[in-house]
């Protein structure tokens, strides 16, 4: 079944179909799509909370999925991290990505929305709260980036 799927998909076909998924959230639902938010929903089922958008639990069910089952069909290895990958052992990796996860996600939660819900749903229609988080998530990973790289002589 590997050959049928490929490594990753060009940019001319993702890029189009995320934008198509934006539109008919928007167009079907009336609703913003974005993955942070489902995440809280399902804080919420776990705290005995009302769920208000039960829908968002079962997308970030399906990306869950999507991810293991892509790692079962193709290789379970880390990979895809370039030059972090190299510098730290699997061991440390791990944790180093469960960590940078949490911060990910505590920032995503203050900012009130992910990258992608205010990258793509929130910034589509104009919210300046989306522009001003958008482009406060691109600034500061440039400046990660090049702070990184001067302090590691461009090895990372």
């Amino acid at each position: 079944m590997l050959h049928v799927l490929p490594h990753q998909l060009p940019w001319w076909v993702a890029g189009p179909g995320i934008g198509l998924c934006v539109v008919a959230m928007y167009g079907l639902a009336n609703v913003k799509l974005g993955v942070s938010g489902g995440w809280l929903q399902l804080l919420f089922a776990l705290q005995g909370r009302r769920v208000t958008e039960p829908w968002r639990i079962w997308f970030n069910t399906g990306l869950v999925v999507g991810a293991v089952l892509a790692g079962v069909l193709g290789s379970t290895a880390l990979h895809g991290y370039g030059a972090l990958e190299g510098a730290l052992p699997a061991y440390l990796l791990v944790p180093v990505l469960l960590s940078v996860g949490v911060a990910i996600g505590y920032g995503a939660r203050w900012a009130g929305g992910c990258t992608s819900g205010h990258g793509l749903s929130g910034c589509s229609v104009g919210s300046p709260e989306s522009l001003a988080a958008t482009g406060t998530f691109f600034g500061v990973a440039v400046l990660v980036t090049l702070g990184l790289h001067a302090l590691t002589g461009g090895a990372l």
